[in-house]
């Protein structure tokens, strides 16, 4: 009969503390919130998800690593936990943002406490998740693991901020009128099938049976994204905001703010993209050249 033997000396490392207190801050704020019983619509949903979703794969990640399960898992564990890393950091900071703004108002009453701690927990364990992060990402050189290096982190980033939008945009109403609206989320939706393929790919030890140069075509694919993201950036305000002034009762659900949001994550995803392009060339012609 086989002996688990138990890798304590992961529980004690750096990036172990880190995720103990992911786990203890995660599961604090949706505490908190389910005991306030306020996340009610969406918004609050999204919250609870998020907080539920990172307390459990924190806590299955400690396990794995545990007992040694990692290595005989098939797929890229580094890549796993980078890519999973930034996108916790990504949905907690997110919902660090929705959830006050939302349900912590000034009508709150005596529950106001249990909300209020809940957002400061949430804060912290953004910056737990933005810690592992740091304490993960590959150093200059290193592209042992791709999820790991700037560019693989700035591909989860991309993906993320194509989902803000794509919630952003699900009522078909603002963009079935116009041709370019529509080529915009053509440009949304290519861009992030691509980059999510590229993440999956990674993790799934798949890149390297590809017949051809992959950096290279990875810069190529990034000069790509540039250009389309950049016509979705010029496309989408003329299509959207021209003879369209704000109303003068815009609350948050409002479309025309919801019409913003999408532009402001259109030029978060472009810049997202072109710096991506540089680190990725730097990393293909610099770094080989030297």
């Amino acid at each position: 009969m086989p002996v688990i033997e138990l890798n304590f000396r992961s529980l004690i490392t750096p990036v172990g503390i880190v995720r103990f207190f992911e786990i203890f801050l995660s599961c604090t704020a949706f505490s908190l919130v389910a005991a306030s019983n306020h996340f009610q619509g969406p918004y609050g949903a999204w919250c609870m998800f998020t907080w539920c979703f990172c307390f459990i794969v924190s806590v299955l990640i400690v396990v794995v690593e545990l007992f040694g399960f990692s290595e005989k898992l098939p797929l890229s564990w580094d890549d796993f936990t980078s890519a999973f890393a930034m996108l916790a950091a990504l949905m907690v900071f997110t919902s660090s943002i929705m959830y006050p703004s939302t349900f912590l108002t000034g009508s709150c009453s005596g529950i106001c406490a249990y909300q209020a701690a809940a957002t400061a927990m949430s804060c912290v364990c953004f910056i737990a998740y933005a810690i592992e992060v740091g304490l993960t990402r590959a150093r200059p050189g290193d592209i042992s693991s791709f999820l790991a290096t700037v560019p693989g982190l700035l591909k989860v980033f991309e993906a993320y901020v194509a989902c803000l939008i794509f919630s952003l945009v699900s009522d078909p109403k603002p963009y079935k009128i116009e041709p370019g609206q529509q080529w915009c989320i053509a440009v949304y939706s290519i861009c992030f099938i691509v980059t999510l393929l590229i993440i999956i790919l990674t993790i799934g030890r798949c890149l390297t049976y590809i017949p051809f140069p992959l950096e290279k075509v990875l810069v190529g694919y990034n000069a790509l994204a540039v250009l389309l993201y950049l016509t979705a950036a010029i496309i989408w305000p003329i299509f959207n905001f021209r003879g369209n002034p704000r109303p003068s009762s815009c609350d948050s659900s409002c479309s025309w703010n919801k019409l913003l949001g999408v532009t402001f994550l259109t030029f978060f995803n472009l810049i997202a993209y072109i710096i991506d392009l540089v680190y990725s060339s730097k990393m293909v012609f610099v770094t080989r050249t030297a």
